[in-house]
């Protein structure tokens, strides 16, 4: 969950108080990593995970009485999966449990701030009162040798989205939930939708294929327009910038030859076209309702994520990655 701060800060001001809790180390198998986090608000209402299962219940419960006795103490906790919850997990947990209230607001303010500017790392450890102390680690800052280092802000990954149809109106949905920032680009200023999801940006645009260029290294582009002619264009500008990650493009496998045929007599390399994704979606379901292409297109954007992770870490190349996207036919 990344919006922790916001809201926190949003609870204490509408209810007065709010608890968080947080997974802070794992030791083996367990249900979620280092740094899930649950916030739970007095009415019972809480966003966020840290796993599920009996953990989840049981810290629900624990950060239900910390909320019932009030603003106190952080209270840590170490949860041996298999002995104290009956979890197949088997590993070791390590959770604290927070309460806030009128009291923290300049502090909940102040990191709700940074969470709303993007990434942000603290050292966090108790404090003499018992409360966790924070402080936020600059980029040349060391790990402290105690405590923790957490880590919160936005982590989505960029992603370029052109066309406001059908298919982009799912795809944005099926994308709002999940670690992505969201660039939503048409012409058509009056086929975006009226609610436009918290991750995503409008981008009305005469000419997309500018938009293009403005993309962040690393940023997947998925091309799915109103118009063939244009869907070539902004497809090209996209391959032609090495520096991007796959571009997705609706189609068929004859759509796929097609434009890999012009794109070739423009001038594009043979590198370049084998970024190329068409048709786009995780194989292994053929339906072509918006809403199943939108499903099946957002968990390979989610395997696309996780490669350049593998990339970054020399464990990966996008010419496997590109490959692995071409089995499905819309």
């Amino acid at each position: 969950m990344n919006l922790v701060w916001i809201r926190l800060l949003e609870t204490v001001d509408a209810q007065g108080l709010a608890a968080l809790a947080s997974v802070v180390a794992v030791a083996g198998s367990a249900p979620r990593e280092a740094g899930a986090r649950l916030v739970l608000r007095p009415d019972g209402g809480f966003w966020g995970t840290v796993g599920g299962g009996q953990l989840e219940w049981s810290l629900i419960g624990e950060a239900r009485a910390a909320l019932a006795a009030g603003r106190g103490p952080a209270q840590a906790r170490d949860w041996p999966l298999g002995p104290d919850l009956g979890q197949c997990c088997g590993g070791r947990v390590t959770t604290w449990v927070e309460t806030f209230d009128a009291r923290d607001r300049d502090m909940l303010a102040r990191f709700a701030a940074l969470e709303a500017a993007g990434r942000f790392d603290v050292a966090a450890c108790p404090g003499e009162d018992g409360r966790v102390v924070r402080r936020v680690l600059s980029s040349a800052d060391r790990a402290p040798a105690e405590g923790v280092v957490e880590r919160f802000g936005d982590d989505g990954a960029p992603v370029l989205l052109f066309g406001a149809g059908h298919v982009g109106r799912a795809l944005a949905i099926a994308l709002a939930p999940l670690p992505f920032r969201l660039t939503w680009v048409d012409s058509r200023a009056g086929e975006f939708p009226a609610h436009i999801p918290a991750n995503a940006t409008v981008r009305v645009a005469d000419n997309p294929v500018e938009v293009v260029g403005s993309a962040p290294p690393g940023a997947f582009v998925m091309v799915m327009t109103h118009s063939h002619p244009l869907d070539l264009a902004v497809t090209t500008a996209a391959l032609k910038r090495t520096e991007l990650g796959p571009v997705g493009l609706i189609g068929s496998a004859t759509k796929r030859a097609r434009f890999l045929k012009r794109m070739r007599e423009a001038g594009l390399s043979d590198a370049a076209l084998a970024r190329l994704v068409c048709p786009i979606g995780a194989p292994g379901v053929s339906g072509k309702e918006p809403a199943v292409i939108a499903a099946m297109t957002a968990a390979q954007l989610l395997q696309w994520r996780d490669a350049a992770l593998r990339i970054a870490h020399g464990g990966a190349d996008w010419l496997k990655v590109a490959g692995a996207g071409r089995t499905r036919r819309h």
